[in-house]
């Protein structure tokens, strides 16, 4: 596969000169071109609505021309998705979606952009798990380097679900004995005796994200299987105070939903060759009011501290259906809408 680029200047006014690029990929797989395309040309059609850029093709070869930095970011966005084709992997919309995520996110927050056809994934039995935005590539990095990390930021982008695929990938390759996960079931307000039914009854519609996210990533056999062979808990947070947590990959989730002494209890678990990852999103505590989060106070503390790592998430980070994030984006103007149809209102204008 090769490239080749040129740039020019758009005329125009001094002060909004538009620097534009134009560059033309070869591609040497007849074989495998089509499915860079997507049936009827879609993953092109989908590259030039997200990015603002043209994309042509003709034979072997693709042309994309427009701004500089979009041109780049579309350049970078198919050279990935035809690295996955090239190790045989699926390219469909999710992909293509992933990719121009990936490519854009790093733009946004300013960060130097990883080819992404590097970009860590998590390896394990069932396959690659590869990153779907910029801040989730960035916390596969940290989770495989740091002994302790904390994954913060809104729901939807992937922090529980990345977290369980390394502990999957870990406990797999023999490197960590077990996988312990754990949550704080705060809508029972961890008084677990009070609801009915045997113990497992009683804790499971609070695991069941943990369960939701294991059985993605291995057989339900060898899920039931590893859980009465001791190799996976799923426990409440209750259930950790008393013990040392030894050549073990942790996950606490939902941790803005601990107590201060709570989050000082789990840490201090972490016991020999063992790892911790703790998730949560500090904006949505359901902790009785005047009650601080475990969560914020630990970030507080901890950050900087030598073998801590923090990955933090924003919206941009979420990882949607498109038309979900079209939903989501309408919801939101009807609520700019009304709050400003309010305010004007109350002032009387």
């Amino acid at each position: 596969m090769t490239a080749t680029s040129g740039l020019a200047v758009r005329p125009s006014d001094a002060r909004s000169q538009i620097e534009q690029r134009s560059v033309t990929l070869q591609f040497d797989d007849n074989l495998l071109l089509p499915l860079l395309h997507g049936e009827h040309d879609r993953h092109l059609a989908r590259i030039e609505q997200v990015l603002g850029v043209r994309v042509s093709s003709r034979g072997n070869r693709i042309v994309i021309s427009g701004g500089a930095e979009r041109t780049e970011m579309a350049e970078a966005a198919l050279l990935a998705l035809w690295k996955r084709l090239e190790r045989g992997q699926h390219v469909g919309t999710a992909e293509v979606e992933a990719a121009l995520r990936i490519a854009e996110g790093g733009a946004e927050v300013g960060e130097p952009r990883l080819p992404l056809a590097d970009l860590p994934a998590i390896r394990t039995r069932k396959g690659a798990i590869a990153p779907r935005s910029a801040a989730q590539g960035a916390y596969i990095e940290m989770l495989a380097r740091r002994e302790m990390v904390f994954g913060v930021g809104p729901a939807g982008t992937g922090k529980t679900y990345l977290a369980v695929a390394q502990g999957v990938a870990l406990l797999q390759s023999g490197r960590v004995d077990r996988i312990v996960l754990s949550r704080p079931a705060v809508e029972a307000g961890e008084r677990l005796g009070f609801l009915p039914g045997d113990m497992k009854e009683k804790v499971d519609p609070y695991l069941r994200p943990l369960y939701d996210a294991l059985h993605d990533m291995l057989p339900a056999e060898q899920v039931a299987r590893r859980i009465a062979a001791g190799e996976i808990e799923i426990a409440p947070l209750a259930f950790m105070r008393g013990r040392t947590l030894a050549h073990c990959y942790a996950i606490l989730d939902e941790a803005q939903n601990t107590t201060a002494a709570q989050m000082k209890m789990f840490l201090t678990r972490m016991g020999e060759g063992s790892r911790m990852v703790i998730t949560g999103d500090p904006t949505q505590v359901d902790l009785p009011s005047g009650q601080p989060s475990g969560l914020i106070e630990a970030l507080r503390i901890l950050e900087g501290v030598d073998g801590i790592g923090v990955a933090r998430f924003a919206e941009r980070d979420v990882v949607r259906h498109p038309l979900v994030a079209r939903i989501v984006a309408a919801y939101g103007r009807a609520d700019d809408q009304t709050r400003a149809k309010k305010e004007k209102d109350g002032t009387g204008k």
